[in-house]
């Protein structure tokens, strides 16, 4: 294993090259704008194709070709650039396409974009949310074997401080075996009589009609299946905790460290991290939250993990929003709740008051 200090948003370019990614494509918007710029750098001389698009439009009908043809493609932006995809992040999505995005949002303000979708239909993305550098490589390559497996979007939830922070992390090449898509549109079969087609309605060659209401409720099967098998979650302390925070993406990595500084002093407080925000592991959610007199939901958003968390819980224990909207001049999320000491506070100023309640 060979370790180098590295960018986040390198570190993700790099990953989803040797991931076996050949096509990319996306407008600049910062902080998204530096993952590109690594894709550009360093496509060409693994063979593949980075394209700065007029805008987020063309970046995903460019990356869909792709798809279409049985590339590995990948776009991205932030969350203002995802909006203006919606309605191809719907389509591609029931084309059954295995497209991976890179969110670099702009703070937590994008959690219901990524998870509910802006667009129309039924349709759900697989949301991978890293904590750290070293988990967002490993997401990488998952995202790629996951959208290939499922033939379905994934989504890697990212931000600022995973783009702009460095660390020391594990780079070296991988083995990776790329799947066969007998579906894909290569041009092989032209004038064969047996030419594909990839559409969102259902719709077959050789077939009169098209039946999308048959179509789409398959698609909801396999929804249901991916809900039960990839859901993923960190949890500690929870098996005695009095009190539990929930907490995801860049911004768990504060709020563990403190779970973990009061454990030592003795404070019965828990600690869960979905790292999938959908699927929503909400069966290990509960369980882990069995037992506490209340959770305590921080994210940098005005609340919206905590709808969630509350259909996970049913009522079993309540849970109150101890975050809130946090951010710098620019808008990219880094405001002043991103601080231990003020985490700390928050956590003690409700701990206390859930211990007086039991006392009483």
């Amino acid at each position: 294993m060979s370790r180098e200090f590295v960018e986040g948003s390198e570190a993700l370019a790099r990953a989803a090259i040797d991931a076996g990614c050949r096509f990319f494509a996306g407008y600049p918007m910062t902080p998204f704008t530096e993952v590109l710029d690594h894709m550009a750098e360093k496509m060409p001389a693994a063979g593949g194709v980075c394209i700065n698009a007029e805008s987020e439009l063309e970046a995903i009908g460019m990356t869909w070709g792709a798809l279409a043809t049985g590339a590995r493609a990948a776009t991205g932006s932030v969350g203002q650039g995802l909006s203006l995809m919606q309605e191809s992040f719907s389509e591609i999505t029931r084309a059954e396409l295995p497209l991976v995005v890179f969110n670099m949002a702009r703070g937590q303000s994008d959690y219901f974009q990524s998870t509910r979708g802006g667009g129309h239909g039924d349709y759900y993305h697989i949301v991978l949310c890293p904590i750290d550098i070293h988990e967002a490589i490993e997401h990488v390559y998952l995202a790629f074997d996951l959208a290939d497996r499922w033939r379905n979007p994934v989504q890697i939830y990212g931000d600022y401080l995973l783009g702009h922070t460095w660390e020391s992390v594990d780079l070296s090449p991988r083995s990776v075996a790329l799947p066969s898509k007998e579906w894909a549109l290569d041009g092989s079969l032209n004038g064969t009589g047996r030419a594909r087609n990839i559409n969102s309605i259902g719709m077959t060659k050789g077939a009169k009609g098209i039946d999308p209401e048959t179509f789409w409720n398959r698609l909801q099967d396999k929804y249901r299946v991916i809900q039960a098998a990839e859901t993923r979650i960190e949890t500690e302390f929870t098996d005695d905790a009095l009190y539990t925070v929930a907490a995801w993406g860049t911004a768990a990595k504060f709020v563990r460290y403190v779970v973990r500084e009061m454990r030592k002093e003795g404070y019965r407080i828990g600690y869960i991290r979905p790292i999938t925000l959908w699927p929503f592991p909400t069966d290990a959610f509960k369980a882990a939250a069995r037992g506490a007199r209340e959770i305590g939901v921080f994210e940098l958003n005005g609340g919206q993990m905590i709808e969630d968390v509350r259909l996970s819980l049913l009522g079993d224990a309540p849970a109150v929003s101890i975050g809130g909207i946090s951010s710098d001049s620019s808008g990219f999320g880094v405001g002043p709740l991103l601080n231990t000491a003020r985490i700390r506070e928050i956590i003690e100023r409700h701990y206390a008051r859930v211990a007086a309640a039991r006392a009483a």
